[in-house]
């Protein structure tokens, strides 16, 4: 099974405002195990990021002024994508972004490009109801250092949200192994 750890950066909350995502990261999982290999760009936005946004990712529009634009690296991004399921940390806040880039593009939304899409924060709520389900929240909840972690990144925080899920996952896996262990039992 692959499993492809998404996130995104804006410009701001609301694409429908003319904001844009400036930088993008993938991290790819087969079989419960990180591969090595991600997908990570920057982009130039054509715009100022809002005052609130650059706050948390810390993206210039300097910076992201020597950087492609989505147009010239989608396609990049849907041959990486292509089969995959998407595990996105508030899903429905990242693929807003993304259909609007793939939209201005040519391309049909992100949900027709992948496999399936799975929403960790609704994964989260459920697993931990009435708790904080943050990146933040399920870092320290899971023990996983967060501690380089200054201004939010779209690869770091992909990698982070890697270890969440399979930590979060991880009991449907000793369910199993748990199953087949009583199988083999009662067969010797």
């Amino acid at each position: 099974m692959r499993q492809i750890i998404l996130d995104t950066e804006t410009t701001g909350l609301e694409p429908e405002q003319g904001h844009r995502i400036v930088e993008l990261a993938c991290v790819e999982m087969v079989n419960r195990t990180l591969t090595g290999r991600h997908m990570h760009i920057y982009l130039n936005p054509d715009r100022d990021s809002d005052p609130e946004a650059l706050a948390v990712h810390g993206l210039t529009t300097e910076f992201l002024s020597q950087h492609p634009r989505f147009e010239e690296v989608y396609q990049e991004f849907i041959d990486f994508i292509r089969g995959g399921e998407l595990i996105i940390h508030n899903a429905p806040f990242d693929c807003k972004f993304l259909d609007a880039e793939l939209r201005r593009v040519g391309q049909p939304p992100v949900r027709e490009l992948c496999e399936k899409i799975t929403d960790s924060l609704l994964y989260a709520r459920e697993l931990h109801p009435g708790k904080r389900n943050s990146l933040d929240a399920l870092c320290e909840r899971y023990g996983i250092s967060n501690a380089h972690r200054t201004l939010h990144g779209a690869l770091l925080d992909s990698e982070l949200l890697a270890d969440v899920w399979l930590a979060l996952t991880r009991g449907q896996d000793a369910l199993l192994m748990d199953f087949q262990d009583d199988a083999q039992t009662r067969s010797d």
